[in-house]
């Protein structure tokens, strides 16, 4: 089994490798359960859990995320306030989840989140019921928004992916909130930034190459999401960790009329003009937003998307959305790169924020 950590930055400064070190949210040492009744657990992993919490004096809703202040012996302050650095920067866009408050236990640093209660885009990707077009290019447009917002103020998620997005709401379909900032990083504090870090099925080649870190590669994320929820298949997973990194490097997507075969020509073709290996070919994430794709009426689409069923036979493989069942605990896993330089990449698990 491959070693459990979150890549750590090889300089292992802060400020070189792109967080945030001021913060305005205060954070309290007052009894977190003396304000907060928590209600239920909604994901774990190996540093965190994030629990359903309810304000005793207003009744409302929250999302706790208890983020252990030591890992692996170390401490690990200086990523929490940077999480907390970036959700302030971002706390006017509706498209990223707000930051309500901060708290500090003996062993964690709480962080009360607005409660996203549609969860994870991820469920209408592995379903055989996937979302019709209209519905899935309105969650494009919007993730796109805060996308763009993030990169006008020279943040990169580094992280996007459909476990990442949630909605308000199940039922109708909700409007999204981009989440979980802990690979965040901000462009332009030094030279480039170079890090290998990110899930591998979403991960762009250039991250693969230890190339420079730009905002086209979050864009190439956004065509892997767009990919998922259009066909319900991921484009790059392997059948092991080796042949998904050959995947992604290769650019090996299939766009055959098996995997396409209820999917507008509109939605290959801002798909295809995302997912190309040079970053400075991707368009940005406002050259994005005009695509005529996420503009284009549910009348004008060339068939019948008002069911999005899909035999399971032209679904992947069900393995391949698994998760092991040793790692279940464990949403910090990781794998061995490709490449001589003994890093590490964090796989995603359910629950993951």
């Amino acid at each position: 089994m491959t070693s459990r950590r979150r890549i750590e930055c090889r300089s292992g400064a802060a400020a070189s490798t792109g967080l945030l070190t001021d913060i305005h949210t205060p954070i309290l040492s007052e009894a977190f359960e003396s304000v907060y009744e928590i209600t239920g657990e909604l994901g774990r992993g190996k540093f965190a859990v994030v629990k359903r919490c309810v304000e005793k004096a207003s009744g409302k809703v929250f999302a706790a995320k208890f983020l252990k202040k030591r890992r692996r012996g170390r401490d690990s302050r200086a990523e929490v306030v940077h999480e907390m650095a970036v959700l302030e920067m971002t706390r006017n866009n509706a498209r990223v989840v707000n930051l309500h408050g901060a708290y500090e236990t003996d062993h964690d640093i709480v962080l009360v989140l607005e409660y996203a209660a549609g969860g994870e885009i991820f469920d209408h990707c592995a379903t055989d019921e996937l979302l019709p077009e209209p519905q899935i290019t309105r969650l494009i447009r919007q993730t796109l928004e805060g996308v763009h917002y993030l990169h006008q103020s020279s943040l990169v998620h580094l992280d996007l992916k459909p476990q990442n997005i949630l909605l308000t709401s199940l039922s109708p379909v909700g409007d999204i909130k981009i989440v979980d900032f802990g690979l965040a990083r901000r462009l332009g504090v030094v030279g480039e930034l170079r890090e290998i870090l990110g899930t591998p099925e979403y991960v762009a080649p250039e991250i693969l190459n230890y190339e420079p870190i730009t905002t086209a590669t979050d864009l190439w994320s956004v065509g892997v999401i767009a990919y998922m929820l259009v066909t319900g298949e991921s484009p790059f997973v392997g059948d092991d960790k080796q042949e998904t990194y050959l995947n992604v490097s290769q650019v090996n997507v299939d766009y055959s009329s098996e995997s396409f075969s209820r999917v507008s020509e509109l939605a290959v073709d801002f798909i295809r003009k995302l997912l190309v290996k040079a970053p400075e070919d991707r368009p940005s994430a406002a050259e994005c937003m005009s695509h005529p794709w996420l503009w284009q009426q549910p009348l004008s689409l060339s068939c019948d998307f008002s069911c999005g069923l899909r035999p399971v036979r032209e679904r992947s493989c069900g393995t391949k959305w698994a998760i092991p069942p040793e790692d279940t605990e464990d949403k910090e896993n990781v794998l061995e790169s490709p490449h001589a330089h003994a890093k590490k990449f964090r796989l995603e698990e359910d629950g993951d924020f």
